[in-house]
């Protein structure tokens, strides 16, 4: 049975500066979406139509706000409703935590459209663009995850080699989950859609096969991972993460058929 080592969330003290773990984590996201974005430009469905690495730089200030902005709203509208309808000046309170990815994912695709919008081109040929570039940064977040203790997993059997206890929870051994997620929505996704989206596809078919890609992984992990103590588990057993997931794998699913043979 392991034990969390309980990483020091500092990685660096530079006088009353501290950078923090989490915060690298995010910026080898950001890097790691503009290199891999910038090899995705090159490709000739994408270059023959003028996309350039600066549009990428572009996305990347715009996919910012639409995670930071949007996972802020969709936690206080999905997770805690009640609570910040009473105490409204909370909401803006984001350094006591409190961020939802499908909250993010829809902040992610208003700044998409806005994005397009601008630049007169259509939300799935944006989305089709950079959707095989986000799930390393899945990846890395759920690493952050991991060192700050965060996220928990369910009790686990003690005799599963991997099992480790989080002491700053308790003393029962638990999965890992973050690694799973880590595993699943990022490497394992981000090279089915590597893959996938080498060659041309129809409109808005690599977008789908993210959609579905990420909704099956999280609903797996989410089998392994603790729910919010606030709401435990909902209608037939499901987690809040579940249920969010399943209109984004219908969604996907729908989009995928709708695509076949359509063009950007």
């Amino acid at each position: 049975m392991l034990v969390h080592p309980q990483f020091n969330p500092v990685a660096l003290q530079l006088g009353p500066v501290a950078i923090h773990w989490y915060g690298i984590t995010y910026l080898v996201a950001f890097g790691l979406f503009v290199w891999l974005g910038a090899q995705r430009v090159k490709l000739v469905q994408f270059a023959s139509t003028g996309w350039t690495r600066r549009d990428i730089e572009d996305l990347l200030f715009y996919g910012v706000l639409g995670v930071v902005i949007g996972g802020r709203v969709g936690y206080v509208l999905f997770y805690k409703p009640g609570y910040y309808a009473a105490h409204p000046l909370e909401v803006f309170a984001v350094w006591k935590g409190g961020m939802a990815f499908h909250g993010g994912l829809l902040g992610v695709l208003a700044a998409m459209w806005l994005f397009g919008r601008m630049r007169g081109r259509s939300f799935l040929q944006v989305t089709d663009l950079i959707a095989p570039c986000v799930p390393t940064g899945l990846a890395s977040g759920r690493i952050g995850n991991f060192i700050n203790g965060e996220l928990p997993g369910r009790a686990a059997d003690p005799s599963l080699p991997w099992a480790m206890v989080f002491p700053q929870v308790d003393m029962v051994p638990r999965h890992p989950s973050p690694l799973y997620q880590f595993a699943m929505e990022g490497l394992l996704l981000f090279v089915l859609l590597w893959v996938y989206s080498k060659k041309p596809r129809g409109l808005g078919q690599v977008s789908g096969v993210f959609l579905v890609g990420y909704g099956v992984f999280r609903f797996i992990a989410e089998y392994f991972r603790e729910p919010d103590n606030f709401l435990g588990l909902l209608a037939l057993g499901l987690s809040m993460g579940q249920w969010l997931c399943v209109p984004m794998i219908a969604a996907g699913a729908a989009l995928w058929v709708w695509g076949r043979g359509r063009t950007a």
